[in-house]
């Protein structure tokens, strides 16, 4: 069935490539961004208020990677609950019978409990994080009273950390990051450094799968799912697997333990996911690295 579809962050990583395999099934868009429907300013949205959408995609929000979050707590708390509350409010007040979807965050998780869904709003999260997870579990907390009050539709989902080719210049999530500084690393003939010893274990999916299975657990109603491999791997592995694509020596890396390291693993319990997707198809991580990489070397210009 063809649906009217809104998307918040559409300009972003994970916005374009939702954009892209909608219009692929023949779906309508519209997108909200900082031009175009800010968040920022609620009257802003009223450009669609003539429109009566089957599904609001909210990906909009303001965060960084590394200690981006621990220095800038108090701006992030205040304006990412400010962009939460506006399209919330915007989509009970304008269009109650769209779907909302909504991105929460791995982050939000208490690092001394499993990573499943059941435990999502209980527990601590990681200190350096917490302000910005704490604004997710609010988002959360936003559908929930708008379902209890006005019986609202919506669908929370969780990733892991996205990949794939596409991504920001200024984006330091930590698999970008290894892979602009082994490329450099080769282009430049110097060592590099990444923080912590490496042995802090991530978890990845490509986005492009992401938003596959997103989009096949679509019809799922008032729910949290993680959206995950359920396997993650020490940060040395990724950086041995982008060295040998690279062609860089791997006893050039250098790991600096001064460094904000983060916690020191992070993989999503994907039992729920398992249930409502029976066949799942990852791409994998050696794959995944190759495109990134190539799209890095190519984007970069590295002897141009």
């Amino acid at each position: 069935m063809k649906m009217k579809v809104l998307i918040t962050g559409a300009t972003g990583f994970l916005g374009k490539v939702l954009v892209r395999k909608l219009k692929e099934q023949g779906h309508d868009i519209w997108q909200s961004n900082t031009s175009k429907g800010n968040l920022f300013f609620y009257e802003s949205l009223s450009i669609f208020n003539n429109i009566h959408f089957d599904v609001i995609f909210h990906l909009a929000a303001y965060t960084k990677a590394g200690d981006w979050c621990v220095k800038n707590s108090g701006t992030q708390w205040i304006t990412n609950q400010l962009i939460n509350t506006n399209i919330l409010r915007y989509w009970k007040e304008e269009n109650p019978q769209a779907k909302m979807v909504c991105m929460g965050t791995s982050c939000s998780y208490d690092p001394n409990l499993p990573l499943a869904e059941i435990y999502y709003e209980g527990g601590i999260p990681e200190e350096d994080l917490y302000y910005y997870a704490q604004t997710k579990k609010m988002l959360l907390t936003g559908l929930r009273a708008l379902e209890k009050q006005f019986d609202m539709k919506w669908l929370y989902a969780i990733p892991s950390t996205l990949y794939g080719p596409g991504y920001e210049e200024t984006d330091n999530h930590f698999i970008f990051d290894l892979v602009r500084k082994i490329c450099n690393g080769k282009h430049e003939g110097k060592e590099v450094i990444l923080w912590g010893d490496g042995k802090q274990k991530r978890e990845l999916i490509h986005v492009d799968d992401f938003v596959t299975i997103l989009l096949e657990v679509l019809h799922r109603d008032n729910e949290v799912i993680n959206i995950g491999r359920g396997k993650e791997y020490p940060i040395r592995k990724y950086a041995q697997h982008i060295c040998d694509i690279v062609g860089f020596d791997r006893s050039k890396i250098v790991y600096d333990i001064n460094r904000f390291v983060g916690v020191k693993s992070k993989c999503l319990d994907i039992s729920k996911l398992k249930e409502y997707v029976s066949d799942i198809k990852f791409t994998p991580i050696k794959t995944g690295l190759k495109s990134l990489v190539n799209w890095q070397v190519e984007t970069s210009n590295y002897g141009g």
